[in-house]
């Protein structure tokens, strides 16, 4: 069970970045490949992930439970994706826009529309 949820504001523990979670997985669900090249610390594949909106950036990034923590700042998170996802935020958690089926963000068309 996945400690943290669609739309909760983080900071990443290791790399000391903040952002938004818009999507949660169980268990790792990338390659071997990207796994060597790009998690140095070798977190657990059995344990929660997460798909996280970086702020102030274009990217997003995918990380290991344990290396995330709540963000308690009211600061609000700036990226290009935000607003196709999420409004405002209620209680330290971004509300979902229409974009979402269940807890799954819809894919963007080369327009830019879910």
């Amino acid at each position: 069970m996945s400690l943290f949820k669609s739309g909760q504001i983080i900071n990443h523990k290791l790399f000391n970045y903040r952002g938004v979670i818009f999507k949660a997985d169980d268990t790792f669900l990338s390659t071997d490949e990207w796994y060597e090249q790009m998690a140095k610390s070798k977190p657990p594949k059995d344990k929660p992930w997460y798909h996280v909106l970086v702020h102030n950036k274009n990217h997003t990034t995918y990380v290991a439970e344990r290396n995330l923590q709540i963000d308690a700042s009211p600061r609000e998170i700036v990226h290009p994706l935000l607003p196709f996802y999420f409004t405002n935020i209620k209680n330290g958690i971004y509300l979902k826009t229409m974009n979402w089926e269940d807890e799954n963000p819809l894919p963007l068309n080369s327009s830019g529309e879910a």
